[in-house]
């Protein structure tokens, strides 16, 4: 059902869709924002929900649009005195969670139900549509791109409907040592939980997240990042709408330092948390390892030396470096952060391809846009880092984009790249990480390696097996292994460069991506312990779920049993 609003077209419509005059966003019923109309006249609110209600806090967080700097939107600033009903509702669950396999085994399909209600719901062109621009709108991204993250938060919901969620708790017996003794392992939640995640994808990573918890059994508080929280609070609307429980899941609209306060009074059984690695570090230690990381991501692409005959599969090779460098102006964890490029490569005028493929990116569809964590100033002067090199030299790029009005702390930078000796590269790589918010002093590798959340990437070329060589010893001492690609159909050169490295999800083959991230695939980082994948029912077991096992013994108890000597 939707409603009939009046139109009233922001400042910023024509950046979400150039026919924004005549194709309006239908706003469903449930909803509480609209996408274009929202503007510093009438700005959309957002609210808390807590123990089952929706609340306002005492004061709120004006957030500027991230297109015009008006101030759009309205978001509950919760301070630490009004954190009690937050901790009470997450102390309410207890440790055996909401249900599990021998408690209320009803709301498997209860969920089930709601997840195909959901996916039915957002399969509705209106709906895909209005929420789609409630994405764009506050984290402005290309259309295709915001849709790509409701279609698959869709079929990720599809994939979980009806028996599907039990089949995640699905439990195993393994017979005993004598007759009446089995034990059986399941998968048990941890009962109250928290998720944290960031402001570049506002449905896609706290819709897969928060229904995995809701799957296992778990009662979760979420928290999304203010600036663009308000999506997903529609989200849990359509959850209600569609029959969630209202007690489910609480929300809670605050700061970091408030945020933070709030887990350590309501002491999660775990945290899952999306974001910088240096925030992850921190809730590590003072959550007592309690957590699962899902951070940053410095990901690297190596394209290798056999180069397809065919200029179309060449131009495809050079495209998808494109996007996935600069797609969503290059906030993803799994955006391409340096391209390890062969000769052979660069010999078929591949640094041109991709120069004239990123000039066709434009502020006006938002296929390059405002960068959210990150000023353009921050990138100029990494830039600068970076220019100091021997060797190295500005590719493209290297200046805002033309006449935004993208307002500051904001970024607005054109698709940047910057050419880097490979030897030069590697210089430093042997000395200790530096702190996670150091940006002065660092080495040549350091400085290369440190992830810039914007559309940047370093480029180098490699010829030969101690070139190679050189490449396997970056990627060996990099801090973070989220994503990576290998773009090859050389069975040789694959098999070293994948048996030599660890990143938890790694693309091999001629379409080899960085990004992607679809429902059909774990991903998530490797090579640490704490590491949460997404999407797929072993992510969701390993982040939502621990192992339980409950050993029988019923007898019978032969007769003719004695007690034994003492042993």
């Amino acid at each position: 059902k939707l409603s009939a609003r009046p139109f009233r077209p922001s400042s910023a419509a024509a950046f979400l869709n150039p026919f924004a005059c005549v194709m309006r966003c239908h706003v469903p019923t449930w909803a509480t924002m609209d996408p274009d109309g929202m503007s510093q006249d009438t700005p959309a609110s957002a609210a808390n929900l807590v123990g089952g209600e929706w609340r306002k806090s005492s004061t709120h967080t004006t957030i500027p649009d991230p297109l015009t700097g008006g101030a759009f939107l309205l978001v509950p600033d919760t301070r630490a005195d009004e954190l009690e009903p937050f901790v009470k509702s997450l102390k309410s669950c207890p440790k055996h969670g909401l249900h599990n396999p021998l408690h209320k085994p009803d709301r498997y399909r209860l969920l089930g139900d709601v997840s195909a209600k959901v996916a039915a719901e957002m399969r509705n062109p209106a709906v895909e549509d209005f929420l789609t621009k409630a994405i764009q709108r506050v984290a402005p991204k290309s259309y295709a791109q915001a849709l790509g993250e409701v279609r698959i938060s869709r079929i990720f919901l599809e994939n979980f409907s009806g028996d599907q969620v039990r089949f995640l708790a699905r439990s195993f017996v393994v017979s005993g040592d004598h007759q009446g003794q089995s034990s059986a392992g399941h998968r048990w939640p941890f009962g109250p939980v928290a998720l944290i995640t960031p402001f570049n994808f506002p449905l896609e990573i706290p819709c897969l997240q928060l229904m995995g918890a809701l799957f296992m059994g778990n009662k979760p508080v979420v928290k999304v990042d203010s600036r663009v929280s308000i999506v997903f609070e529609q989200f849990i609307r359509l959850l209600h709408h569609c029959g969630l429980p209202m007690t489910d899941v609480d929300m809670l609209h605050c700061d970091g330092p408030t945020m933070n306060e709030f887990l350590l009074c309501a002491q999660p059984a775990s945290t899952l948390f999306t974001g910088s690695s240096l925030v992850g570090e921190k809730l590590s230690k003072e959550l007592h390892g309690k957590v699962f990381l899902e951070d940053a991501g410095f990901d690297w692409k190596i394209l290798g030396p056999d180069v397809p005959q065919s200029k179309v599969h060449q131009d495809y090779v050079a495209w998808q470096c494109d996007q996935d460098a600069y797609a969503c102006s290059g906030q993803k964890c799994s955006a391409q952060s340096i391209l390890f490029a062969h000769k052979n490569w660069m010999d078929t005028g591949l640094l041109d391809k991709l120069k004239n493929t990123a000039s066709r990116r434009s502020l006006t569809d938002l296929t390059v846009g405002p960068t959210l964590s990150v000023s353009s100033e921050t990138v100029k002067i990494h830039v600068e880092r970076l220019l100091q090199i021997p060797g190295a030299k500005l590719l493209f790029g290297g200046d805002e984009l033309p006449g935004h009005t993208v307002p500051k702390p904001y970024g607005a930078m054109q698709p940047t790249a910057v050419f880097v000796p490979l030897k030069e590269i590697t210089k430093g790589c042997d000395e200790p990480s530096p702190d996670h918010d150091r940006t002065t002093g660092l080495s040549n590798f350091h400085a290369c390696t440190r992830e810039v959340f914007a559309p940047f990437q370093v480029i180098t070329e490699w010829e030969g097996d101690d070139d190679l060589d050189l490449v396997l010893k970056a990627l060996e001492k990099m801090r973070n292994h989220l994503t990576a690609a290998v773009v090859s159909n050389d069975q040789l050169l694959l098999g070293r460069v994948l048996a030599r490295t660890v990143n938890g999800t790694t693309y091999a083959g001629m379409r080899a991506r960085t990004t992607g991230a679809p429902q059909n695939h774990w991903f998530g980082p490797a090579g640490d312990p704490r590491s949460a994948g997404i999407g797929t029912p072993e992510a969701i077991r390993q982040v939502w779920s621990c192992h339980r096992e409950i050993v029988s013994d019923v007898g019978p108890i032969p007769d003719s049993w004695v007690q034994p000597p003492p042993s």
